[in-house]
Formats: C-alpha cells, structure tokens, sequence
C-alpha cells in the first residue's frame, strides 16, 4: 500500500516561525507540532544551526515565535 502524497504523515501540520526585526523578510520555520515543539533530530544540520540561531537572537534580530499551519499542510 503507498501512503497518499498530502498524507499528515509526509508534511508536518504545524511550523514555528521566528519573524525577522530588521524587516528584510528573513523569518525562519521549522516543523513543529501543534504545541511548538521542534524534533530538533529530524532537522538538517543547517536547519538545525538556523533554529539555535532563531533562538538564541530573540529579541534581537528575531520576534517572538508563532505556530501556524503549516502551508504545505494546506495544499
């Protein structure tokens, strides 16, 4: 049996973005659950190393983070 390509499984629902402060359209997302929480595991070492970053910057270079759905999720 093959799972369906818009399968929950497949794209994660939920992503936690980090507004960029400086205005130039840079915020980071990772996949997240509905809660917020980040698998840090199943992240790429870039992406891992962005999402430290996100954080660690917080108030400075990045917002406060929000939960949205996902726009893959959508689709």
């Amino acid at each position: 049996m093959h799972a369906a390509p818009n399968s929950s499984v497949s794209q994660p629902a939920f992503e936690l973005r980090f507004p960029s402060l400086s205005g130039t359209g840079r915020a980071l997302s990772f996949p997240c659950d509905a809660s917020g929480s980040v698998h840090m595991d199943s992240l790429s070492a870039r992406a891992l190393n962005n999402y430290l970053l996100a954080r660690a910057l917080m108030g400075r270079d990045y917002g406060w983070p929000s939960v949205q759905a996902s726009c893959q999720a959508q689709s």
